[in-house]
């Protein structure tokens, strides 16, 4: 169904759909995000972090059960310090044939 814009001429909604750009690839897996993405930040704000990355909610609550904020500010953006930590690889190899939008509960640290 055609529908008439603000700015004049008329668009098909069909290629509304055509021109949505492709999600953004999670900073942890690195699978396109599904239809929620958390905004991370990979050194806390609590830390001085700023800058923030596209990830899957349970790679987010993943990386915050495994790590304390110290360790994640030492991190820094590299992933591949987080990757060599092998709950974190055991879990992303764990996810990796996931949907993009899958979701489960993640253990609990014994600390």
């Amino acid at each position: 169904m055609a529908r008439k814009h603000s700015k004049g001429g008329w668009r098909d909604d069909e290629d509304e759909a055509a021109e949505a750009p492709p999600p953004p690839p999670c900073w942890l897996c690195g699978r396109p995000c599904g239809s929620t993405i958390v905004w991370h930040h990979p050194v806390p704000k609590s830390r001085g972090g700023r800058e923030t990355v596209p990830m899957h909610a349970i790679c987010q609550n993943t990386l915050i059960t495994n790590f304390t904020n110290s360790e994640l500010q030492r991190a820094g953006m590299d992933v591949e310090q987080l990757l060599a930590n092998p709950a974190i690889r055991k879990f992303v190899d764990w996810v990796a044939n996931k949907d993009p939008d899958f979701t489960a509960g993640t253990a609990k640290k014994g600390r």
